[in-house]
């Protein structure tokens, strides 16, 4: 096999990739095969590119050396993939997933292709019926506290920008597993190789939706609006569970309600689970021309027309001591409304895979630390119950979210938006400041300073400021072992609200490795 890569301009990217590999290799595209590994764009120093490595096979291997020297590839051998343990032995009853997010998505997956008949509680709605609820919200109507951008098939995922990268170190290749399984179930293509993936709302809900199926198919069943309410235990282990006033009996579950469902670690807590405060992260979402964001980060050439939506990713340790960064930038999207309860706001991010819309946008979000906090495990889930009613408040009481000019929010003079804002319930100009402490305060604007040192009209006195941010991670972590249990024997705490994952591959990956070792357990028990 042969390593390649070369760099191609953006008008080169539309031309067919495998016509490239033939030119440099000297060789009819008939004679081999190829595979992408990875594409890139490096856009510094003002000229943009596509970086390709891809892997070649051809017909008659014997001439590799050759045609490697040829071409300035590499003889290489293929890399290892993934492999799931092989189901040895079947636990003593159905395992139960409690959560229809990426960890539990996956968690089920890999049971039900062990042939373990997983048992799914998703508190939300399927797919389509949980958009319904979604678009009325957006379009004026009534909150569902049950089926909302936090809690549905797919998780708070299913509505964001649908990024899969990760920063998890994956030498056990179960990231790649992850976006090959997702292009199966229709993602596109290029999810697997492109170093920044990205699917998009619109055809995130369609994959999730074929995972369901394929669960099903091999025997799991999904239980939609049924909320895990319990558990019992004996002897410190687990011994089954209730939902919607019924008992399941079952030995294992896996834990993946996300980080918005408080009353699942208040629980663990109460049962005799150990449970630890964490740092988290609140902040706003700030948006922009994305015009403002391409220009910044391409230049002004004749290939920009070939390139996607600009991004970004910013951070700043600023005098105060905290860091200051983005997170979930969305090129070409949208701010929305992902309140899960009644008088409290929140905002998150969102993109379709096109991301054509008009505006950029991102959070910009300051650390809490559990010393800022008051005495007690959950002051940290008390904290943005706070925050997030007082910005409801703020936004005057309707969902209307508060929001403010970035020249207002900086001291400077500011003149008109330089956007118009995309928050679905519409926004109240006013003072976000009053939500946020003086150091908070400070740190939010020494660094977005900073940061309009580092792309150009960042700092844009007609950006616009909409709060609140608060549901970037939990600030708690279910503690588990080696094993990946709680000291709850049985219970398989994963995902972001165990306060172990920061995004979609993160938290697939956690229930993949949970799933893992809930078969190695069953291969090691005793006849």
């Amino acid at each position: 096999m042969i390593r390649l890569t070369f760099e191609l301009s953006p008008k080169e990217d539309k031309q067919p990739i495998g016509e490239h590999i033939a030119r440099r290799l000297g060789a009819k595209e008939s004679e081999f095969c190829f595979e992408i590994k990875k594409r890139s764009l490096d856009a510094r120093r003002g000229r943009a590119k596509f970086v390709y490595t891809v892997d070649i096979a051809l017909n008659r291997p014997e001439n590799e050396e050759k045609l490697a020297r040829r071409c300035g590839g590499s003889v290489s051998e293929p890399e290892e993939e993934y492999s799931f343990p092989k189901a040895l032995k079947m636990p003593n009853s159905r395992p139960v997933v409690a959560g229809f997010g990426p960890a539990g998505i996956f968690a089920a997956l890999m049971l039900a292709r062990s042939g373990m008949r997983p048992i799914v509680l998703e508190r939300g709605k399927e797919g389509e019926r949980r958009k319904k609820d979604v678009d009325l919200f957006f379009a004026g109507g009534e909150l569902n506290t049950e089926s909302n951008i936090q809690f549905g098939e797919g998780g708070a995922g299913a509505f964001s920008d649908g990024k899969l990268n990760t920063l998890v170190k994956d030498k056990g290749f179960r990231g790649r597993f992850i976006l090959k399984e997702l292009v199966k179930a229709g993602a596109p293509a290029e999810t697997v190789y492109n170093a920044k993936p990205h699917v998009g709302t619109d055809l995130l809900r369609g994959v999730v939706e074929n995972l369901r199926k394929e669960i099903i198919a091999l025997g799991g069943e999904i239980f939609f609006e049924t909320k895990l309410t319990d558990f019992k235990t004996e002897n410190g282990k687990l011994v089954s569970v209730f939902a919607n006033g019924k008992e399941i009996k079952t030995d294992a579950l896996f834990l993946a309600t996300g980080q918005s469902a408080r009353e699942i670690a208040e629980l663990m807590h109460a049962s005799g689970a150990t449970v630890e405060r964490k740092p988290f992260s609140v902040g706003f979402r700030i948006e922009h021309p994305q015009s403002t964001i391409d220009l910044a980060q391409y230049g002004s050439t004749p290939d920009n027309r070939f390139l996607p939506p600009a991004e970004y990713k910013l951070f700043r340790h600023c005098s105060t001591g905290r860091t200051v960064y983005s997170f979930c930038m969305c090129p070409g999207g949208t701010v929305v409304a992902a309140a899960s309860e009644q008088e409290r706001l929140v905002t998150n991010g969102m993109s379709v895979h096109a991301r054509d819309g008009a505006n950029a946008n991102s959070a910009i979000l300051c650390e809490i630390l559990p010393e800022d906090l008051s005495e007690g495990l959950f002051a940290g889930f008390d904290y943005r119950e706070a925050l997030e009613k007082a910005a409801f408040s703020l936004g005057g009481g309707d969902f209307t979210a508060p929001a403010m000019l970035l020249g207002d929010y900086l001291g400077a003079k500011s003149t008109s938006a330089a956007v118009k804002a995309t928050y679905p319930r519409g926004v109240r100009l006013c003072d976000i400041s009053v939500l946020f402490s003086k150091e908070i305060n400070d740190s939010f604007r020494e660094a977005l300073a900073d940061f309009g040192k580092k792309i150009k009209g960042f700092d844009d006195s007609g950006a616009l400021l909409t709060a609140v941010e608060s549901r970037t991670s939990s600030p708690i972590r279910i503690k588990r072992f080696e094993d990946r249990q709680s000291n709850i024997k049985g219970i398989y705490p994963l995902g972001e609200g165990a306060g172990y994952a920061g995004g979609i591959i993160s938290a697939a990956m956690d229930g993949l490795r949970s799933a893992e070792a809930f078969v190695e357990a069953c291969n090691d028990q005793p006849l």
